[in-house]
């Protein structure tokens, strides 16, 4: 079994994954563990959307829209759902909280999705996030079917490893560059 040091060092983002993708099922186990992340006071302020098929295609709608694109931008933008099977969206669901500010409650939904990056890594899928200045925008927004509490953080796009991808290596950090000390 790989332990969390070898995932989290292994972890590489797929920018081209091929058309398989996890099922529902298969997802579930991953997302309850994902969803074991430090979070204060265990407000729980994530959720996850689960976007293929035609949904996709709603997206890259909404994408075009929110750009106010035209022509050959829109259908750009329009295909860019389509580079996965499937889209992860990761949502952040802002509870009231004297406690719990909410770029804190953001981290927890941002830790949610890296911890489901890893798990659906180690799981042998292939994955990439996604973001973009049409994230926020009312059409996307709309699309998710979004409550006035929450915010779209972005997508994991999943799918099969290519061949090509296999024996890639991944660049390591110099974390001395990274770790100070604080005397």
């Amino acid at each position: 079994m790989t332990s969390a040091l070898d995932a989290a060092a292994r972890r590489r983002s797929h920018s081209r994954v091929t058309d398989d993708a996890p099922s529902h099922e298969e997802l579930l186990p991953l997302v309850a563990a994902a969803g074991r992340v430090a979070d204060h006071s265990s407000l729980e302020p994530w959720r996850i959307i689960e976007l293929r098929g035609d949904a996709r295609n709603r997206l890259g709608a909404a994408l075009a829209k929110g750009a106010h694109a035209r022509g050959s931008e829109a259908e750009k933008l329009a295909a860019k759902p389509l580079r996965a099977s499937l889209l992860l969206a990761i949502v952040v669901s802002h509870h009231p909280s004297r406690k719990v500010a909410k770029w804190e409650q953001s981290a927890v939904a941002s830790g949610v999705a890296h911890t489901l990056s890893l798990l659906l890594d180690e799981a042998g899928w292939g994955v990439f996030w996604r973001t973009g200045e049409y994230t926020r925008t009312k059409p996307v927004e709309k699309m998710h079917g979004l409550a006035k509490n929450e915010q779209l953080l972005g997508w994991l796009y999943v799918g099969g490893v290519p061949e090509r991808d296999r024996e890639t290596r991944v660049k390591t950090v110099d974390a001395a560059k990274f770790l100070t000390v604080l005397d």
